[in-house]
């Protein structure tokens, strides 16, 4: 997939841009604060729904404005034009359209355009809680298969109403509460059967990734765990119900799933450096690009089917890196080996070296104060 042309208006600190965009690799450079990370924000917004970083949409609004509108012109692999707009009004409800045509569902869109984005928000991976990990994974595989964020959503409806009847005064019902456990379970083992089969399918690409930035410095792994692998998840969360309701919540189920990231077969937590937390992460996302760009699909009748290239965002990168690993990056995304690129920095070494070792076109921009300048192209 390839984002020929953007519009935004009131999107954070950007007032109003409009411009079109290379098929290839764009370069965003500019000092910090003047709007490089909300285009990329942007972008994220018209593949996943949602701001990368602001869980609150009404957030992403210009000061003392009272609504934001973004507007995409992509051209899939197969050439076929889409047309993406977001809008929302300070109050009401947002409003995401394909083709000019609203959806009914927010879910129908995820997949269509895949995305992924390398930004330095991702340390919180490495030492933030386990939410963290599992929206990775969540995020991935939304992206294979439309149906898994109903799964989630039906998940975690039933964990809430579990929840609310262990905190209350009143004793729960026996039948209610066995048949909002049972539908835990049920998606529950759906839910813990995809995240398995990411992390089997990404575990040797990401491996694979590291080791080129690293130089094979060290060994990295990950681990899965979840509390499916200790028997019938439905065993498991009913033989636990009184310590539940002394504690007031769920303590098991898929919800409190967690994926180790494993340096030496140690916590990258309490091992890595501050250079090895930032190459893991992109290893990993890196990884996550190449699964989607292959096509592979956590639903085993759907291994094999054709998706759309993923579209890359890397957002100040090379910070707290060695010359080596940022040599190793540049060799890499400036390969042919990745689509459309957005890569962003304050240094403009970086960029030239990117450049330079790269024989695609390209489209470099000056971000400054919220206003995007075209300033360097070349075609090929």
């Amino acid at each position: 997939m390839i984002l020929q042309r953007i519009s935004l208006l009131n999107y954070k600190n950007i007032a109003e841009a409009s411009f079109d965009l290379s098929a290839k690799i764009n370069c965003f450079i500019g000092n910090n604060g003047e709007g490089k990370t909300n285009l990329l924000d942007a972008i994220y917004f018209l593949s996943f729904c949602k701001s990368h970083s602001n869980a609150i949409d009404s957030q992403v609004i210009r000061h003392n404005e009272d609504f934001f509108l973004l507007e995409g012109n992509y051209l899939s692999d197969t050439n076929d034009e889409e047309i993406i707009s977001c809008g929302l009004k300070r109050g009401t409800k947002k409003i995401i359209r394909r083709n000019k045509k609203a959806y009914r569902r927010l879910s129908e869109h995820i997949g269509l355009i895949p995305l992924i984005m390398v930004s330095p928000s991702d340390i919180s991976l490495i030492e933030g809680g386990s939410e963290e990990r599992r929206r990775l994974m969540d995020v991935v595989i939304s992206q294979f298969d439309n149906t898994y964020i109903d799964t989630l959503n039906r998940y975690n409806k039933a964990l809430a109403s579990r929840n609310a009847m262990l905190k209350a005064d009143a004793e729960p019902d026996e039948t209610l509460m066995g048949l909002l456990e049972e539908e835990m379970a049920q998606q529950g083992e759906i839910i813990y059967k995809k995240r398995k089969t990411l992390v089997e399918q990404i575990e040797p690409l990401f491996q694979q990734v590291y080791n080129i930035i690293s130089g094979e410095q060290e060994k990295v792994s990950l681990n899965y765990i979840s509390h499916c692998q200790r028997g019938n998840l439905l065993n498991v969360i009913q033989r636990d119900r009184m310590k539940d309701r002394i504690m007031g919540y769920s303590l098991h189920g898929t919800h409190r799933d967690d994926l180790e990231f494993l340096l030496d077969n140690y916590q990258m937590k309490r091992e890595g450096s501050q250079g090895q937390n930032k190459t893991f992460v992109i290893a990993l996302k890196l990884a996550q690009f190449e699964l989607l760009s292959r096509g592979q699909s956590t639903d085993s009748t759907n291994y094999g089917q054709r998706r759309e290239t993923p579209i890359l965002l890397l957002d100040d990168i090379f910070d707290k890196l060695d010359s080596h690993r940022v040599e190793q990056i540049v060799g890499l995304v400036s390969g042919d080996r990745y689509g459309q690129i957005f890569i962003t920095d304050t240094n403009r070494d970086h960029l030239d070296c990117i450049l330079k070792a790269s024989s695609n076109e390209y489209r470099l921009f000056m971000v400054e104060n919220g206003t995007i300048t075209l300033k360097e192209e070349r075609h090929v």
